[in-house]
């Protein structure tokens, strides 16, 4: 079969590759859509941070090449044994954790948290820039039948919005500033919205993506080349500053303003995946004791996500931007998502199967 592999540094190739065989506890899935994610493009452009290279991923055993791709959706074609709750045909949404089971963190429920976390689209083991992978039951969910495929390709993206709103303790009626209008600040703006956020003020340079933002739901948008970011928000706060900021964007500039930019005891959630270091003076949230949490996956999130989408509360329309054959990853996906045309993107949805498009 076909599948789209990680080598090295800007390093994807498309090639054919042995059909996965469905294993105690799975199910095999034939792909139907699967979205590129900037945790994707992390690895193409800066990686590995995710992918194991050298020493082999403590759960998967695999070392790159690994196949990619973890936001899909498919059609199941085969249930292996010990399987209960689904059967062939089913149409079906992957939550991609791969966790030990065993450490601490997955004892206590927190699988997101494992100390071997890895993604299946990442670790190695298969992914969804395939034609068909395997994974274990318990982590695939059925879609509703309201959900088209493409849609259910973007559920995993806003869970992490939504399981970011849960780590930040974010509360109904709390004022939020969302930096950076890329998926996963616009799945924030939609989540906030859906959960009764007052204010939602979004960071975001020129582009088209600040009009991607006013369609999610931001009230207000503003353009850290035209204003103090900090200075602005508490100007149309009352002098206070947000309750809660949600750092997407993994820049300094967004991690400084989201500090800045929130009230005493506020709340900063950072979400976004780091190539580099950020440096912070500590006084920064010392003096006015605000606090920093950091933010991974999701965790039990897909059932919530899947009930938010499916009754309109998360509308997550023209989140899709272009939708490419697998054979076209590299130049039509990769290319696109880091070219000069990047800013006019939110998401590219892959399809092994040519007659979906």
């Amino acid at each position: 079969m076909k599948a789209a592999l990680w080598y090295g540094r800007e390093d994807v190739r498309l090639e054919d590759i042995k059909e996965p065989e469905v294993t105690p506890g799975s199910v095999k899935i034939k792909v139907k859509w699967c979205g590129i994610c900037g945790s994707d493009l992390h690895e193409y452009l800066g990686g590995p941070i995710f992918i194991p290279q050298g020493t082999p991923h403590p759960i998967s055993g695999c070392v790159a090449p690994v196949v990619l791709g973890h936001e899909f959706s498919g059609e199941i074609t085969e249930v292996g044994e010990g399987v209960a709750g689904l059967e062939i045909g089913d149409r079906v949404a992957v939550e991609p954790i791969v966790a030990c089971g065993t450490c601490a963190a997955c004892l206590e429920g927190k699988y997101n948290l494992c100390s071997s976390l890895g993604f299946h689209g990442l670790c190695g083991g298969g992914g969804g820039f395939a034609e068909y992978t395997v994974f274990p039951a318990k982590f695939v969910h059925k879609i509703p039948d309201g959900l088209s495929y493409e849609k259910a390709a973007l559920i995993e993206p806003i869970a992490v919005a939504v399981h970011s709103l849960r780590t930040g303790r974010f509360l109904t009626g709390q004022s939020a500033l969302v930096l950076g209008a890329g998926p996963i600040g616009l799945a924030t703006i939609e989540a906030l919205k859906a959960a009764g956020a007052s204010l939602v003020i979004v960071m975001q340079r020129k582009s088209v993506r600040q009009d991607y933002a006013l369609r999610a739901g931001a009230d207000i948008v503003i353009d850290p080349n035209e204003v103090n970011v900090a200075e602005e928000v508490k100007r149309l706060t009352g002098g206070v500053g947000a309750d809660i900021s949600f750092e997407t964007t993994g820049s300094k500039a967004g991690f400084d303003a989201g500090v800045e930019s929130i009230r005493h005891n506020g709340t900063m959630v950072v979400t976004s995946i780091w190539e580099n270091e950020v440096s912070i003076n500590p006084n920064t949230f010392i003096f006015s004791e605000k606090t920093i949490v950091g933010t991974i996956a999701y965790r039990n999130e897909f059932p919530a996500t899947m009930a938010l989408m499916n009754d309109g509360r998360i509308k997550a329309e023209g989140y899709i931007t272009k939708k490419i054959s697998l054979d076209d990853i590299v130049k039509e996906g990769f290319g696109s998502l880091t070219g000069p045309d990047k800013k006019n993107h939110v998401k590219i949805l892959v399809t092994p199967d040519k007659s979906l498009l």
